[in-house]
């Protein structure tokens, strides 16, 4: 199946949301939407909603560190419908100290996946019921997904032979 502007992942969001997004990609017949981050929940659970859409599964959050790009965060969603058999993601842009917000609410597959974004990039979910390191000790300082971590970390009880912080 080829997807054109006329697909119903295209043109259902665009007539809802017209101002909301930002950028359409097409690329190997899946749907990729650039959208505003205030507009995240709103479009989540009309995309979970929608008898037309029925995206019931969110199969992934992935960050993306675009340092030194500002904003320096994109958060990417991908979403995958059982009934109808489509897949979409949508893709939001945060500056490091921004907050996003959780859909924790709309999907519990995203407790973990927002946990690993926060605790790998340092990016906050406000709303999220138990947004706490997942990897890391508690006590870990840096993101080490982060283009700026030092590729042998920092020097500490954990790592001695890491860089000395600056």
């Amino acid at each position: 199946m080829t997807i054109g502007p006329d697909s119903i992942l295209i043109k259902n969001i665009k007539e809802r949301f017209g101002p909301s997004i930002l950028d359409t990609i097409i690329f190997r017949d899946e749907v990729t939407h650039l959208i505003r981050k205030d507009s995240l929940l709103e479009i989540c659970g009309f995309l979970k909603m929608d008898s037309e859409l029925q995206f019931n599964f969110l199969s992934d959050i992935a960050a993306i560190d675009y340092f030194p790009q500002r904003p320096r965060f994109e958060v990417v969603y991908h979403f995958y419908s059982i009934p109808k058999k489509h897949r979409l993601g949508l893709k939001v842009k945060v500056e490091d100290g921004e907050v996003a917000p959780s859909v924790t609410s709309l999907w519990n597959s995203a407790d973990w996946a927002e946990r690993e974004a926060y605790d790998m990039f340092g990016i906050i979910f406000e709303g999220h019921p138990n947004l706490k390191r997942i990897y890391m000790p508690d006590d870990w300082e840096g993101f080490p997904l982060r283009k700026d971590y030092p590729l042998k970390g920092y020097k500490d009880r954990y790592n001695p032979y890491g860089e000395e912080k600056k």
